[in-house]
């Protein structure tokens, strides 16, 4: 694409906040970026790429189990009448008569919210480990493991492997960089789709040696839930280049077609 100025990037929403920023092959330089949390407290603006789907904890799942299933109204209910049968001025069968029932209810319930939750932890466990080639020095080792992706990391991703975060695509071995994905398990259409490199990387990143050295920034918007849409820029060389969903590689999609590509994570988590 042909470079543009920085402010015509921006001008399609004037009140958008393009604060997000990554900065290529420097995970030091994400660090020092912080967010307010609540009064004096902060965190790490940028998320690493672990994730977390289950709700509970070895620790937290008996209370916070009991917490949501009393917030159906039925259980709440059931509890009251067996407080009322506790009160012998007024109770007309023993409290232990129904106390045993909403016991049984309670167990089953919490069975099948643990059993729901340790495939969401397998799964988790599963996704974390999965194998991913990060730019290290000059070379891409094979044995890291997807969590550890984080900002600004160079990931090779081979053919039928999956993106393991939202990155814009450095450069492929197709022409004109050029890759195809499946977004299947996203949106569900099965038809393959085409994401291309900006010719500027296209040409210069043609090597690992180059792609180690490579020093370009990523302005763009804050993580959201649109996927079809994206708006940032490349700054490199002292040059500012236009982006947009086309040279976005979505996490979870699967490569296709496509021996070799080469990603800049941007998003992570």
């Amino acid at each position: 694409m042909d470079t543009l100025n920085y402010q015509d990037v921006f001008e399609e929403d004037e009140n958008s906040a393009f604060t997000w920023e990554v900065k290529a092959n420097n995970r030091y330089y994400h660090w020092q970026f912080k967010e307010k949390v609540f009064l004096c407290c902060q965190r790490n603006k940028y998320k690493t790429n672990v994730i977390h789907t289950a709700k509970y904890s070895v620790f937290s799942f008996l209370p916070l189990n009991l917490y949501e299933q009393f917030h159906r109204v039925s259980n709440l209910y059931f509890l009251l009448i067996i407080i009322l049968q506790g009160i012998p001025e007024i109770s007309t069968l023993p409290w232990f008569t129904l106390f045993a029932p909403l016991v049984c209810l309670l167990t089953i319930r919490a069975a099948r919210d643990l059993v729901d939750d340790i495939g969401r932890h397998r799964s988790d466990t599963a996704i974390n480990n999965r194998p991913c080639q990060i730019l290290v020095g000059k070379r891409f080792p094979v044995e890291e493991m997807e969590g550890p992706c984080a900002w600004g990391d160079v990931v090779c991703l081979q053919k039928d492997s999956i993106v393991p975060a939202d990155m814009l695509l450095l450069a492929s071995t197709e022409p004109s960089s050029l890759c195809y994905v499946e977004t299947a398990d996203i949106d569900g259409e099965t038809n393959l789709k085409f994401r291309q490199a900006l010719a500027v990387t296209h040409h210069e990143l043609n090597n690992i040696r180059k792609m180690a050295t490579f020093q370009g920034k990523v302005v763009c918007e804050k993580p959201n839930s649109r996927m079809h849409k994206f708006v940032g820029c490349l700054e490199w060389k002292g040059k500012r280049y236009s982006l947009d969903s086309g040279n976005i590689l979505l996490r979870g999609c699967k490569i296709r077609n496509t021996n070799t590509c080469y990603g800049l994570v941007i998003y992570a988590g």
